[in-house]
């Protein structure tokens, strides 16, 4: 296990979102206490639901090491089970979900031992093989396809994809990060959730020409392109506060996260559209379910990750 002091950039990132945090709480009181005829009620559920995950998120980064594993860990299994909530799975298919669901703590291991070959290659190459043989065991060949299919996909997104971040945790000192590991997950989280706010922020101001009308009806070019410029600012003020990343680079890797934050909001999308539903569970109110929340964090996790292994390593 790596343990590494909290460097004081990360301490007032910290704290910076904190104020935050108690500035919009104010904020809400204010207007309910002299705006009483506006409905601040979906306001208040996504404050609360706020307050929530950034106490668990920061507490996992103060502590660092391996509470910020065993925290995604819990998010993957909540995020794969509200997956399999969802999808249309054959009854029999539930004989198979409990190695799905036994790849969670093995792929989380592999990131607690920083073992990261097999963190790389467990669920792409070896679920990819012992979940079909499991369901060819059933002696059910209809719609055998689609199961495999929607079992692997789903781990691959809320398990594989999300443990990118957990690694940030347990990641090599080599890095020669002002921000430690620590300093890489708060970046890379940060700088995604920025992302959709400020994509939803411009799109709503100055929105017009939709971008996936059949997908998302609610992106559009400029909030797409304000997000991607307001992401690319904002990384070129933290990239080199928080990562060993230059400023170029951290502009470039702004673009990045704000594309394939994007990307993985719309990928969110185009599933519950597909199974016809608003939002992917209530779990967080005022936000939906967990799938609703890290959706754009599934793609921006895996690019940070083997960008900075494969350049600062």
């Amino acid at each position: 296990m790596i343990v590494t002091p909290i460097s004081p950039p990360v301490l007032i990132v910290v704290c910076s979102i904190a104020c935050l945090l108690v500035a919009s709480t104010v904020w809400i009181w204010m207007r309910k206490r002299f705006s009483p005829q506006k409905d601040s009620s979906e306001l208040e559920a996504r404050i609360r639901s706020w307050w929530v995950i950034c106490i668990l998120f920061l507490s996992a980064i103060l502590a660092g090491g391996l509470a910020g594993v065993w925290l995604f860990g819990f998010v993957s299994y909540l995020a794969f089970k509200e997956y399999i909530s969802l999808t249309p799975f054959r009854q029999v298919d539930r004989r198979v979900m409990f190695w799905a669901y036994l790849a969670i703590p093995f792929q989380y291991y592999y990131v607690g031992t920083s073992w990261f070959g097999m963190f790389l290659i467990f669920i792409p190459v070896y679920m990819f093989l012992i979940i079909p043989m499991r369901l060819v065991s059933l002696q059910e060949p209809k719609g055998f396809l689609v199961s495999a299919g929607m079992m692997q996909w789903g781990l691959m997104i809320t398990v594989f994809c999300l443990s990118h971040v957990a690694w940030l945790f347990m990641q090599p000192t080599y890095f020669h990060s002002p921000g430690g590991p620590a300093g890489h997950v708060l970046y890379l989280v940060g700088l995604t959730e920025f992302n959709d706010i400020a994509q939803f922020v411009w799109g709503k101001a100055f929105g017009k020409t939709k971008i996936l009308p059949k997908i998302s009806p609610k992106k559009t070019w400029a909030g797409f392109l304000g997000g991607v410029g307001s992401t690319m600012a904002l990384s070129a003020l933290l990239g080199p506060f928080l990562t060993p990343m230059s400023i170029q680079v951290s502009i470039l890797i702004g673009a990045g996260i704000a594309a394939f934050g994007f990307l993985g909001d719309v990928t969110v999308s185009a599933l519950k559209r597909d199974l016809a539903i608003k939002d992917t569970g209530g779990l967080l109110p005022g936000h939906g379910g967990i799938l609703d929340r890290i959706d754009s964090l599934l793609f921006t996790a895996p690019l940070f990750v083997h960008f900075l292994r494969f350049y600062y390593a």
